[in-house]
């Protein structure tokens, strides 16, 4: 499983490939570099409805399976691979909530019978 967090740039209309497989695409773009990055993103099956609340703009976190499969041309007998990101779960980011905002404080370092009057350090 992997995720990521990034901005939703694009939100493609779930497609019906065939009677029994739909799926639906999405791009991300990744700025976390000096070379920003658009990935896409697959959905499929039941899962595809998960883009609805999101809204292009929006910072959103994805959790992925990276998917990989062999593909030969039946006529020329070429082989290529291809690789997906299918995702599996969607969430809003919130705004001014830093990642594990949620969890509870940790202890202060310094114990709590020490004050700093009766430190006798400079600084």
């Amino acid at each position: 499983m992997f995720s990521f967090t990034g901005k939703l740039v694009v939100k493609s209309d779930t497609q019906q490939v065939t009677d029994s497989f739909r799926k639906r695409e999405f791009v991300m773009s990744d700025e976390s570099s000096q070379y920003p990055q658009e990935i896409m993103f697959q959905l499929t099956q039941d899962r595809c409805p998960l883009l609805d609340p999101m809204n292009v703009g929006e910072t959103v976190k994805v959790n992925f399976n990276l998917r990989g499969r062999k593909w030969e041309n039946p006529n020329t007998k070429e082989i290529k691979y291809f690789n997906t990101l299918e995702a599996w779960r969607i969430e809003k980011e919130s705004v001014g909530s830093p990642l594990g905002s949620d969890l509870p404080p940790l202890p202060s370092a310094e114990p709590a019978s020490m004050s700093r009057e009766s430190d006798d350090l400079p600084f």
